[in-house]
C-alpha cells in the first residue's frame, strides 16, 4: 500500500466531526489527505468552493493551510476566513454564497487536539458521510484539479447583520467570559456594538487556555465568571466554548441557567411569532420543557443528541428553533439554523433587555432536581453494546413511558433518567431528574439496579 493510500487513524472519524491529537492522530500530512477527499466530495455534489476557519488552536494555521491545500487538490476553490468562531465560519458560507465551510476546531478538548468541523452543500456532516471521506481517502477514489485559493474577512458583515436584527430595550452592563476561546476575537466587539457596558474576562484568544478550559457546560469553568458578577454590578454573565458554538449563562446571584432552561426563554419569545410551530431539543433536557413549549403554544419535538442530528432535524422538520442540554442553540427565526453561542448570547440579552430586572426574568423559569450529565467510562464499543442489552432486557420499576430514539429515557410520574452512549466517546451518559430529591434517588436506586444487574462491577458515578 503507498504512503498516497495508506489507512487513516479511524478513531478520528467522530460521528458529528473529526477530531484527534496534534502530531499524533492528526498530523498536516492526515488533515491534507482528508482535504482531498473532503474536496472530491464537495465536487461531486456540484460545489465550487469551500470557506475555511480556524479556533484560537496553536496548531490551527498548519492545520487549515493544509486541509486547503487538500481541498484544492481536488479542484474545489478555498477561501480562507482566518482566526475566527466556527459559527462565523458557517456565516461565511452563506454570506460568500459557497454554501460549503470547514472549521479546523478542537471545540472544547483539551490544548493538544484539534480537528474539522464540515458542512457541503448546506449539510453538516455527520455518520456515515464522515466515514466515507475515510474509505474515499484510503480507496484514493478522488477528483484532480487545481483549485484557487483567496481569503475574506467576513467578520464586519457577520456583526453587521447581527446588530441590524437585534435591539435591546435597555442598556445592559454584562461580564462575558471567552476562556482564551477564539470568540474573545469578535464577542468584545458585538457586545459593545449592541450598546453594552462590558466587564471581560479572559478575551485574549490563546491556544494554551491559561485560565480556565473553555467548555461552559463544566460548573468548575464557570467560576470566574461567578466571582465576577460577586464583585462588580454587573446583571448578567455569558461564557463561551473553545469556538464560540455553545453559550453560558450565570444570573447576577451565581445560578448556572443551564440550556435546557435557556431554551425555554427562547421558545416562549419565537413562539410568540411562530405560534403552533415545532420547537426542538434533545433527549437530555428537563422534562419542564414540554410542558412549557405547549404552554406557549408550540409543539414539543425531543430529538437525539449531536449538533449535525439536530440541524438535520431543524431541516426536514422547518422548525424555528432547537436546543441542546450541551449548549447549542439554533435559530432558524430570524437567523440561519446553525448553532451560534454569540447570537444566542444576543438574543438572550434582547428578551431580558425588556424586563428591569433580569435576574428575576432567569430566576422565575420552571426548575426541578437534577444531576449534570454523569459519564460511565467504558472500553470502545461497549457502551453501545450495553444499552442494546437494556433496551431489550431491562425493567424499570414504575416507569410511565420508555423513550428509545437515543439511549434509554425512562420518565416516572415524578421524574426521569437517562443512559444514552456518546457519539464521541467510550462512555455511557448518565442525567436524572425528579420533583424533588426523594423521586431523585429512588429513580437513580432503579437505575443503579438495572445496570448493575446487566454489568456487575462497573463504577457508577452516582
Amino acid at each position: 500500500m503507498s504512503e498516497l493510500n495508506a489507512a487513516l487513524p479511524s478513531e478520528i472519524f467522530k460521528a458529528y466531526d473529526i477530531r484527534g491529537i496534534v502530531g499524533k492522530t492528526l498530523t498536516a500530512a492526515i488533515v491534507r489527505r482528508i482535504g482531498h477527499g473532503l474536496g472530491s466530495l464537495a465536487a461531486e455534489r456540484g460545489q465550487r468552493a469551500v470557506a475555511v476557519g480556524r479556533d484560537g488552536r496553536l496548531s490551527g494555521p498548519e492545520l487549515a493551510s493544509a486541509l486547503m491545500e487538500g481541498i484544492r487538490l481536488a479542484g474545489i476553490d478555498t477561501i480562507d476566513v482566518g482566526r475566527v468562531p466556527t459559527p462565523v465560519v458557517y456565516f461565511a458560507a452563506h454570506h460568500l454564497g459557497c454554501d460549503s465551510c470547514v472549521a479546523v476546531t478542537g471545540s472544547h478538548n483539551p490544548p493538544d487536539y484539534n480537528g474539522l468541523k464540515m458542512v457541503v452543500g448546506g449539510e453538516t456532516l455527520a455518520g456515515e458521510t464522515i466515514q466515507g471521506i475515510r474509505q474515499r481517502v484510503e480507496a484514493g477514489d478522488l477528483c484532480r484539479g487545481a483549485g484557487q485559493a483567496s481569503g475574506a474577512d467576513v467578520g464586519p458583515a457577520y456583526l453587521a447583520r447581527i446588530v441590524g436584527d437585534v435591539r435591546l430595550a435597555r442598556p445592559m452592563k454584562i461580564v462575558i467570559d471567552c476562556g482564551n476561546g477564539v470568540a474573545g476575537g469578535i464577542a468584545p466587539e458585538l457586545f459593545r456594538t449592541l450598546g453594552c457596558d462590558l466587564v471581560e474576562l479572559f478575551c485574549e484568544v490563546d491556544g494554551n487556555f491559561p485560565n480556565h478550559h473553555p467548555d461552559p457546560s463544566r460548573p468548575e469553568n464557570l467560576q470566574d465568571l461567578i466571582r465576577a458578577l460577586r464583585d462588580t454590578d454587573a446583571e448578567i454573565g455569558l461564557a463561551f466554548d473553545g469556538d464560540g458554538d455553545r453559550l453560558g449563562v450565570v444570573t447576577r446571584d451565581g445560578q448556572i441557567i443551564y440550556p435546557d432552561r435557556q431554551l425555554m426563554l427562547f421558545a416562549a419569545d419565537v413562539l410568540r411569532r411562530c405560534p403552533g410551530q415545532q420547537i426542538i431539543y434533545d433527549v437530555k433536557c428537563t422534562r419542564l420543557l414540554a410542558p412549557w413549549i405547549r404552554e406557549h403554544g408550540g409543539e414539543p419535538l425531543m430529538w437525539k443528541t449531536g449538533h449535525a442530528l439536530v440541524k438535520a432535524k431543524l431541516k426536514e422538520t422547518g422548525a424555528p428553533l432547537a436546543g441542546e442540554m450541551s449548549g447549542h442553540m439554533f435559530f432558524k427565526e430570524r437567523w440561519f439554523g446553525f448553532d451560534d453561542g454569540l447570537y444566542a448570547g444576543v438574543r438572550l440579552l434582547e428578551i431580558l433587555s425588556r424586563a428591569s430586572d433580569a435576574n428575576a426574568v432567569l430566576e422565575a423559569l420552571p426548575d426541578s432536581s437534577s444531576t449534570p450529565e454523569l459519564n460511565i467510562a467504558m472500553h470502545e464499543g461497549e457502551p453501545f453494546t450495553l444499552l442494546d442489552e437494556l433496551r431489550r432486557d431491562a425493567h424499570f420499576e414504575g416507569a410511565r413511558e420508555i423513550i428509545t430514539i437515543d439511549g434509554l429515557r425512562v420518565e416516572y410520574a415524578d421524574g426521569f433518567g437517562l443512559a444514552r452512549p456518546s457519539n464521541t466517546t467510550p462512555v455511557v451518559v448518565l442525567r436524572f431528574e425528579a420533583d424533588n430529591r426523594a423521586a431523585l434517588d429512588r429513580i437513580q436506586a432503579d437505575f443503579r439496579r438495572v445496570l448493575n444487574g446487566a454489568r456487575p462491577g462497573l463504577i457508577l458515578p452516582f
